[in-house]
């Protein structure tokens, strides 16, 4: 016969027993398997993490592979990821600035549009001319041409001729706004080129050159817009294919974005490898380096949030933040176009209305040049000063107007020099002295691009702060209009 079972025994826990052990085992178990506040936030900013990380990883590998006497061929390999990025990045900025700014502005009445847009171009002409004054101050208080021992061809008081005329840049800049072709806007711009004949005769000529005409684009994207903003529903059709169009670019970028470390890796670690005295070249240009950093960290730490606190009454942290993958992806790059479309989906998860985020960051991509106004007076005085050129105060007006105008309508890729050998002869400075500032360009062009592109961040909260209102506004008037065609439904 089966055994009976064991009797039932039935214990009334103690308060002591059951209120607390029992509790304090269930919380320590619960403090256990729930993840720390900080892995759930690497976990959303992983992109950025690795970003930054690859920048620092580059420089580390490129010095560590300067004792190694590597083959040109294993260069070419340190490079090949890097440039296989870039011609990707390169190729999406086109369709991304169709896609951003037509959906943009074709989704705004035209009153707001218009209104963001002088706004944006006020703000940009006021942070170039601040930039290219603080240049000016810092090189002229600093003078480290004066200060450096550096060999130069120039004689003391001599001036180069002038083959270049300014007026022709300013004409070209136009010309570029107001394309003849659009689809040829996408691989040519238009330029004035010089040729002597007989060797004397100067003769200048109008010309298509290679490059595109992000200018020229850029202007006709805007009006398209706006006049499809005009005709409202009767084109609803063509505002919805662009909306849905800038959705699958955006989605196809934000795909692309996760290969963005391993391009800048390679990218920095080549770039150092191929300068041949890396410490010869900074010992021998560190004052001219410093006084060009110290001007580029003093307007985008000190004058830039000043402004950006002045104009909104907000804290200038949130934008840093929000803008610090783009700002390690350009740095990397040396591109403000490669790093357009983390710009555009960053200043979207901060709060921006897409409206603005769409149409700010691609403006400023040709628009803004603050970095590249400060540089190129700096490097313009400081050739002044290595030949012992006094500069009148005419000179540096023409200086600062020059390198502001003339860095605008380059594109949104690296340009070099170009517009440097136009100022220098505006002035009538000797310009084989380019030579020493090409040594250091390279460290210098990464570190000005990603202040430019920190600081389209600062403008699109700008520019949203005070449009903000009119475009929740609009959007009310809407809500209402659909409703009461519902209603009559």
């Amino acid at each position: 016969a089966p055994s009976s079972p064991r009797p039932t025994h039935i214990t009334v826990l103690s308060v002591d027993n059951a209120a607390i052990k029992p509790p304090e085992k269930e919380t320590q178990a619960t403090i256990i398997t729930t993840p720390p506040k900080f892995r759930n936030a690497l976990r959303e900013n992983l992109l950025l993490v690795l970003t930054v990380t690859s920048v620092i990883a580059g420089i580390s590998l490129g010095l560590a592979l300067r004792s190694i006497d590597l083959s040109p061929i294993a260069l070419q390999l340190i490079n090949f990821p890097g440039e296989i990025f870039m011609q990707v990045l390169k190729m999406m900025v086109l369709p991304l600035i169709f896609t951003s700014i037509i959906s943009s502005l074709s989704q705004m009445e035209s009153g707001n549009a218009g209104k963001m847009g002088l706004m944006t171009l006020a703000y940009y002409a006021t942070t170039a001319v601040i930039a290219s004054a603080i240049g000016i101050f810092f090189v002229t208080m600093i003078q480290p041409g004066t200060a450096a021992n550096l060999p130069h061809t120039g004689a003391k008081g001599s001036l180069s001729t002038r083959d270049v005329e300014p007026i022709d840049t300013f004409l070209d800049l136009f010309r570029n706004m107001f394309p003849d072709n659009i689809f040829k806007a996408t691989f040519q711009r238009v330029a004035t080129r010089y040729d002597r004949v007989n060797g004397t005769e100067l003769v200048k000529e109008v010309v298509d050159g290679p490059g595109t005409n992000i200018l020229g684009v850029l202007v006709f994207c805007v009006f398209f817009g706006l006049v499809t903003s005009r005709l409202g529903e009767r084109v609803r059709i063509v505002v919805d294919f662009f909306i849905a169009l800038d959705a699958i670019i955006m989605e196809w970028i934000e795909v692309l974005m996760w290969f963005a470390p391993f391009g800048i890796l390679s990218l920095i670690s080549g770039n150092l490898l191929e300068v041949e005295d890396l410490a010869g070249t900074f010992l021998t240009l560190a004052l001219y380096v410093f006084t060009v950093l110290f001007g580029l960290f003093t307007h985008i730490l000190i004058v830039t949030p000043s402004l950006f606190v002045l104009l909104t009454r907000k804290s200038p942290l949130p934008v840093y933040k929000t803008m610090l993958q783009p700002f390690a992806i350009a740095f990397g790059t040396a591109s403000s176009g490669a790093a357009l479309p983390t710009s555009i989906s960053c200043l979207k998860e901060s709060g921006i209305d897409s409206r603005i985020a769409n149409f700010v960051p691609p403006l400023g991509n040709t628009l803004n040049v603050d970095g590249n106004a400060l540089y190129e007076a700096v490097a313009v005085i400081f050739i002044a000063q290595l030949n012992n050129i006094h500069l009148s105060f005419a000179n540096v007006i023409t200086i600062s107007i020059t390198a502001t105008l003339a860095s605008m309508g380059s594109g949104s890729v690296p340009a070099g020099l170009v517009t440097m050998v136009l100022i220098l002869n505006t002035v009538g400075l000797p310009v084989k002295d380019i030579s020493l500032i090409v040594t250091v360009d390279w460290l210098i062009d990464r570190i000005r691009t990603a202040i430019n592109v920190m600081g389209d961040g600062f403008a699109t909260s700008v520019i949203a702060h005070n449009v903000d209102v009119d475009l929740k506004q609009e959007e009310g008037y809407r809500e209402i209009a659909n409703g009461a065609k519902m209603e009559e439904v």
